[in-house]
């Protein structure tokens, strides 16, 4: 795995794809802190006068030829394609509608961060590792942002745009291989890599060999199962059911998604230093008094409508043998149902932990 993988897009114009809204806010970062219990708004149906682009309703021939033609082949269940290469590596789907949902979640981490990452930098990092970049979207704006960069992008599907800024390259790989980039990075980012890494002490290890002395490793990821401070979420609900077996699946299948409570110990074994965790959470939707978390939980409710069907489908619907439940759809549907119900509902005052970990290489 490196710089001599399967090139999905590369540099062929300075036009970019953007969030699909500004991120842009009034509302400043740390209004509440997120350590703390976030305290549920009486009235949470009334008008919130936020950034109104950010409201959503809530109901609403050769070898590498070959290999390019091989890894478009997508795999298709219920409706919905997977990524080919490396089958059942990453068990959500690769459409578009999909990736309409990531770009969406983009935004949403923007406005639960600040920006486009929470590591600080002595100076401009030259080489930059986007590990799992999905739709490129934090590719392309972190490039933007830091013309002087140059962006490496790797994911298992090439489904990034055909235009990026110069800067920016993406490949088709497995970073669970070997690495054998050319050079060192000087800042590498992953998010959402939890329920993907099998194996992360294997994964820190290569981030640290990879990393020029001083570099800097950020990892951004949600913690799964739904959590509530109150006593709100009913425990025998939809949303607790389905949540708790979201979290039985990925573990049966060795990729289990509480992977962010390890990172810090599992950097600092690793070599890394000056390890830093910033937490946040992610409500269930507009139920939160703090203007901030009312704004993250209104996007939070259309990001988890849609990532139902991307998170069950293939889990829960799946032979027994191949790591699934081995449900029929129409069950499925019956409990997503309930659990959409359940994640609309303002006085469920349920949340998911978010964590942004950064180390440093001495």
């Amino acid at each position: 795995m490196g710089d001599s993988a399967v090139t999905a897009q590369g540099s062929t114009s300075p036009k970019s794809a953007k969030s699909p809204k500004s991120a842009s806010s009034p509302i400043e970062p740390g209004a509440a802190t997120a350590g703390q219990a976030l305290v549920a708004d009486e009235n949470p149906d009334a008008h919130f006068e936020g950034d109104g682009d950010s409201t959503y309703d809530t109901e609403g021939g050769s070898d590498t030829t070959s290999l390019r033609s091989s890894i478009m082949k997508y795999r298709t269940e219920n409706g919905r394609t997977y990524h080919a290469y490396k089958d059942g590596s990453y068990v959500l789907p690769n459409d578009d509608v999909e990736n309409d949902r990531l770009d969406v979640q983009h935004n949403i981490f923007l406005l639960t961060f600040g920006g486009l990452h929470v590591a600080s930098f002595e100076k401009e990092p030259q080489r930059v590792l986007d590990v799992g970049c999905g739709t490129g979207i934090w590719s392309i704006d972190f490039a933007d942002e830091h013309p002087e960069s140059h962006v490496t992008g790797i994911d298992l599907s090439p489904i990034q745009p055909p235009f990026v800024p110069p800067n920016v390259n993406f490949y088709v790989d497995d970073l669970e291989d070997d690495w054998n980039f050319s050079s060192p990075f000087d800042f590498i980012f992953a998010r959402f890599c939890t329920g993907s890494i099998v194996n992360w002490p294997k994964f820190f290890k290569q981030s640290f060999d990879n990393l020029n002395s001083g570099g800097i490793i950020e990892l951004q990821d949600i913690i799964f199962p739904t959590f509530c401070d109150d006593d709100t979420l009913p425990p025998d609900g939809p949303l607790k059911r389905w949540s708790d077996l979201l979290l039985e699946c990925f573990e049966s299948v060795g990729r289990g998604i509480t992977s962010a409570y390890l990172y810090p110990e599992q950097l600092a074994e690793a070599g890394f230093v000056d390890v830093n965790v910033v937490r946040e959470k992610w409500p269930t939707n507009r139920w939160p008094k703090d203007k901030r978390y009312k704004q993250i939980g209104i996007w939070n409710t259309d990001n988890m409508i849609n990532a139902l069907p991307s998170l069950s489908l293939a889990l829960f619907t799946r032979p027994k043998e191949e790591g699934g439940l081995g449900w029929s759809l129409p069950e499925l549907e019956v409990l997503l149902a309930g659990v959409r119900k359940d994640i609309r509902d303002p006085s469920i005052h349920g949340y998911w932990k978010i964590h942004a970990v950064t180390a440093r290489k001495p």
